[in-house]
């Protein structure tokens, strides 16, 4: 198997002619922004570990450019498109710039939300340039629909980037650090400015790194029941979790006592309790058949 060639890569004036040609401009709807810069999705690649054996599914490929940076280094990888013509596109432009490699890349024209399966072998990384509005979603989406996935790193904006990677007593720690911290340990990765991009964005970016963890949270309680606990605390985040849990457990007599039971201060806040903190409430409260799930609570707030 011949290696790519250097310009396999898309740069600026490739993106543009592509982005002409089909017609497309990118869309705020979509968070699309556009990465114009071969040594930022090869700098991506390194980040993420990205190894020969490796089959990487890559969320959102836009118009490939870190598509064929994966297709550099990994055995195979799959891409979730939504956009129609975007979709369309894409295999005609691994087979211009990398035909050797072609036959490694699969598409899956789909709404990544409601992806279930994959075409091939079952992934082992994922690496995406994530949408900014619907980052969060996704990411949790396909880290709880893959369980081989090892290895994840993620683009997104630079502030979501912070509340995923928050430690427990962080001002941002929250939602999406609790739910990403119970699929993985995660942290912080680097940076991206924005000139890598076509259309700049207004806001900074920055990487997220996400090793799935060796062994799952030790609880009795379903993720669903933890889930639950970690959506009403953070409902009302000012409030002590005597008070923002009493509508989950029924009363604030109720969490007072699932919180003591699992060895928190009902005088505490969500914001410093960890991921395991939170599955040891949920575990108490369905022992004693206290806990009710919130309703309209989100997944990914």
């Amino acid at each position: 198997m011949s290696s790519p060639t250097p310009d396999s890569l898309l740069g600026p004036a490739d993106i543009r002619e592509l982005a002409a040609a089909l017609g497309v401009r990118p869309t705020k709807q979509r968070g699309q922004n556009f990465v114009i810069d071969a040594n930022t999705v090869r700098r991506i690649v390194r980040t993420a570990e990205v190894r020969p054996d490796d089959v990487v599914v890559e969320v959102g490929p836009g118009l490939g450019s870190l598509t064929l940076a994966l297709l550099e280094t990994a055995d195979r990888v799959t891409a979730v498109e939504i956009d129609d013509v975007l979709a369309a596109a894409l295999p005609a432009t691994i087979a211009a710039r990398m035909p050797d490699r072609a036959d490694r890349f699969a598409l899956v024209h789909s709404d990544a939300m409601h992806v279930t399966e994959l075409p091939g072998p079952a992934p082992t990384a994922l690496v995406a340039n994530l949408p900014y509005n619907v980052a969060v979603p996704v990411l949790l989406h396909m880290l709880d629909t893959f369980p081989s996935i090892e290895r994840t790193l993620v683009m997104v904006q630079a502030e979501v980037a912070d509340r995923l990677a928050a430690a427990p007593g962080n001002k941002v720690y929250g939602v999406p650090s609790v739910k990403a911290n119970w699929y993985a340990d995660v942290k912080r990765a680097g940076a991206i400015g924005r000139n890598v991009f076509w259309p700049a964005p207004n806001v900074d970016s920055g990487l997220v790194s996400l090793v799935r963890r060796a062994e799952p949270i030790k609880t009795t309680a379903s993720k669903a029941e933890v889930f639950a606990v970690v959506d009403a605390a953070f409902a009302q985040r000012r409030k002590t979790l005597r008070a923002a849990l009493a509508g989950w457990a029924g009363s604030a007599a109720a969490a007072e006592a699932a919180l003591v039971a699992a060895g928190v201060s009902p005088q505490a806040r969500g914001e410093s309790l960890t991921v395991e903190e939170f599955a040891r409430i949920a575990e108490a409260a369905s022992s004693r058949g206290a806990a009710r799930a919130p309703r309209n609570q989100e997944s990914g707030k």
